[in-house]
């Protein structure tokens, strides 16, 4: 089952800009989805949709496997966000905000220190809010989604601004929030390789479209589809003919014979074969590309 699910969502903000074409998006139930993609791709907008920030102009969106349209009030009890900027009275400590909020909810007062044990903030006393660091901030503005006890969480770029120690931070709270109190994540970002520890699936946007959706292991499938071992030798000719007689599939590329990755005996084998026909081999090197470098090719495509 799937936690949030859009079909064909589709919008625009005039005729000459359009911002989403018909994406569908799958987060399943209890996992960590992140939503990749560069700025400007349409990740806060397509998050703007599914909370209803945004008016929908095309397309179906469920949550909990219901209608939002028809289910908007049910859903949104049952949903945290952090849009942005993360939003709170600077003037104000950390409780205090929580005390305005749970008034609002109508929850209970002990959540208050249970979010603010869960985000790390029980120590900050009477700090203002206005005075605390952008991680405190933006955990704060986590403590606010989690206030009344939602089953999604909706994040926007939660650890935008962050120094890498907050990254890790923010990484290890919403590691916990999913594996300790089944909550399932969607969040956004413009750099695989900041979540990648992070998330269970992947969805890469780039223009308003779906690039790629899928789990991680899928993803790094395509790393082992996009690398390569590449032999650089005295005669391309003859390396080509050699691997073609191994039933395998050559391309040359700047002075280079590249095919794709095979086992260390079959390298081995080929080696053996070149220098036996006289053929020098000055390298034989396997290239496996990164994650980041299969995300910013399907960005780039």
């Amino acid at each position: 089952m799937y936690c949030v699910q859009t079909s064909e969502l589709s919008h625009n903000f005039s005729a000459q800009a359009t911002v989403l074409k018909t994406i569908n998006l799958q987060v399943p139930m209890g996992s960590i989805y992140g939503f990749l993609g560069p700025n400007g791709a349409g990740k806060t907008t397509t998050l703007r949709l599914i909370l209803g920030l945004l008016k929908k102009q095309q397309g179906n969106i469920a949550v909990f496997g219901k209608s939002f349209e028809k289910n908007r009030v049910a859903i949104l009890k049952n949903t945290g966000s952090l849009i942005e900027s993360p939003s709170f009275y600077g003037h104000l400590t950390a409780t205090e905000n929580l005390v305005l909020l749970q008034k609002i909810y109508q929850c209970q007062k002990s959540r208050i220190q249970e979010v603010l044990h869960l985000v790390g903030l029980t120590a900050t006393g009477n700090k203002r809010a206005g005075q605390f660091s952008l991680g405190m901030k933006q955990r704060l503005g986590i403590a606010v989604a989690l206030l009344h006890s939602p089953a999604l969480l909706i994040l926007d770029e939660p650890t935008n601004g962050l120094d890498p120690n907050g990254i890790i931070e923010i990484r290890q709270l919403l590691t916990k929030l999913n594996q300790e109190h089944g909550i399932t994540i969607l969040l956004s970002s413009h750099l695989l390789a900041e979540i990648e520890k992070l998330v269970s699936h992947v969805g890469v946007i780039n223009n308003g479209t779906m690039m790629f959706q899928g789990t991680l292991d899928e993803l790094k499938d395509q790393q082992q589809k996009s690398s390569a071992t590449v032999f650089e030798t005295s005669d391309t000719m003859q390396t080509m003919q050699i691997i073609r007689n191994n039933n395998l599939v050559p391309e040359l590329a700047e002075g280079k014979v590249s095919i794709p990755v095979v086992s260390k005996d079959t390298i081995a084998k080929i080696i053996q074969q070149l220098v036996n026909n006289g053929v020098e081999v000055y390298e034989a090197t396997t290239i496996k590309n990164d994650l980041e470098a299969i995300f910013m090719d399907l960005i780039n495509k």
